[in-house]
């Protein structure tokens, strides 16, 4: 197969320096489909959610178990769920004692405090008593009590998170637990990323649910698009991220949520207040070269509104974002729009540019 590629290359190149258009046209044609033969594709379920892995290379197979692989290894250091995790164990030991971590969880609670402290408590992974309250952590949905709520939010403080020496880390107040979901899955883009690009793979796509990793460019050199979702319209988006090597992670209320009594209901919780977060946002997406600050800072952002999340973009050199707002727009900032488009997109919403 390295054989046939490299003749196909030099083929390519000999008539490149022919003129001749339409046999160069040929031999493009003939390489993308020897780079298309090479393409393997896998879909998974883990971290409550679904993984579509694209890989071009000619050991794809391998190399997406390999990314399966670590992905089920990631899960079971961060699950809340899972009763062996690491994290498990340190909400299971709350107030009682210090838990003994991997290396890449206490790494990955240190950098959780660090962006909460960045984002002035938007993001804040003791959330988890409240999110559990609301039944977002096992899909057992209902809307609780003002009492509860207060209940719950006496344990949420992320200053209470004691990250101590050799890895280990102790949370002081029985009740308290932490909860990974909202930056984990941008932990494991980059993990995976990083295993890729070591082994030399070029071209892959991993999506972790709102979560995009592209890895070089498309095999024939091209940008790798992805659609930005309506939030009022499934089948719909509202644009066209073209790009390469980076990271695209959109949080939104309309990924997960639940109806009573004629109200919705969305998972991303405000640490401020304890309920849904109000801010006038439907969405927001991230691009940075980051996978574990976007997934954080999608939510964060969430979280601010509008006017403090591109206050906290101004004041930031490391991602850009598109954020949608209830009222219908669709706000990206200047290094997002670069690369986004939405021309030819029939709908309601306006679209705008922000500066620094």
């Amino acid at each position: 197969m390295k054989g046939k590629r490299m003749m196909l290359c030099l083929l390519g190149g000999m008539m490149l320096c022919s003129g001749c258009a339409a046999r160069r046209e040929q031999a493009q044609q003939m390489l993308q489909q020897q780079k298309e033969e090479d393409r393997y594709d896998s879909m998974t379920l883990a971290m409550d959610t679904v993984i579509n892995t694209t890989i071009y290379d000619e050991r794809g197979e391998e190399l997406l178990l390999e990314v399966e692989q670590e992905i089920q290894r990631l899960e079971g250091l961060f699950s809340v769920t899972k009763a062996d995790s690491d994290i498990s164990k340190l909400n299971a030991n709350a107030g009682k004692e210090e838990t003994a971590l991997s290396e890449e969880t206490y790494a990955l609670l240190k950098t959780s405090k660090e962006i909460s402290t960045e984002t002035g408590g938007s993001f804040d992974i003791t959330i988890s008593p409240v999110v559990k309250l609301w039944g977002f952590t096992e899909e057992e949905h209902h809307v609780p009590s003002q009492t509860e709520i207060d209940q719950a939010m006496a344990l949420v403080d992320e200053d209470q998170l004691l990250m101590e020496e050799n890895n280990t880390a102790y949370l002081e107040e029985e009740g308290m637990a932490v909860d990974l979901g909202a930056i984990a899955k941008g932990y494991a883009s980059d993990v995976v990323a990083d295993l890729l690009r070591q082994e030399g793979v070029e071209s892959a796509l991993i999506s972790l649910g709102g979560n995009l990793a592209c890895i070089g460019t498309k095999p024939d050199g091209s940008l790798w698009e992805a659609a930005l979702a309506n939030p009022l319209d499934e089948t719909d988006y509202v644009g066209l991220f073209q790009v390469s090597d980076c990271f695209l992670i959109t949080s939104g209320g309309y990924q997960r949520y639940f109806e009573q009594d004629g109200k919705r209901y969305h998972h991303i919780i405000d640490p401020d207040t304890g309920y849904p977060a109000e801010s006038g946002l439907l969405s927001v997406t991230i691009l940075s070269e980051d996978g574990t600050k976007a997934d954080a800072l999608s939510t964060a952002l969430f979280v601010m509104g509008l006017d403090r999340a591109l206050d906290f973009w101004r004041n930031s050199d490391d991602f850009e974002a598109v954020l949608i707002t209830e009222d219908g727009r669709v706000i990206a900032t200047e290094g997002a729009a670069a690369v986004f488009s939405f021309e030819g997109r029939d709908n309601d919403f306006t679209y705008e540019t922000v500066n620094r």
